[in-house]
């Protein structure tokens, strides 16, 4: 995530952020909010960062997210559906 960040043109409240993923992990991060019936992408990152921040003891589901996405760079790393069933997100 880039630490760069540039004030909403429409809103001096909101912040805008760039971040950097990979676009297999991009895939993966599009099919879910899809699947869970978000109304876009952003919508659905803004959700996962609040239930980061208010549900830190979540902390190992984000940093095997984050493992996920190096191995997804380096050609290795699970889809979604292996990370659902890993953390018994089947209802997801």
């Amino acid at each position: 995530m880039s630490e760069t960040e540039e004030k909403g043109a429409d809103d001096p409240e909101i912040d805008r952020i760039n971040l950097r993923i990979s676009e297999q992990f991009l895939d993966v991060v599009d099919e879910t909010w899809r699947e869970r019936g978000f109304n876009s992408r952003s919508e659905f990152i803004r959700y996962a960062m609040r239930e980061a921040v208010k549900h830190p003891e979540g902390a190992g589901f984000w940093k095997d997210m984050a493992v996920s996405e190096a191995e997804f760079e380096m050609g290795e790393g699970v889809d979604s559906e292996e990370v659902k069933e890993r953390y018994d997100l089947q209802n997801i």
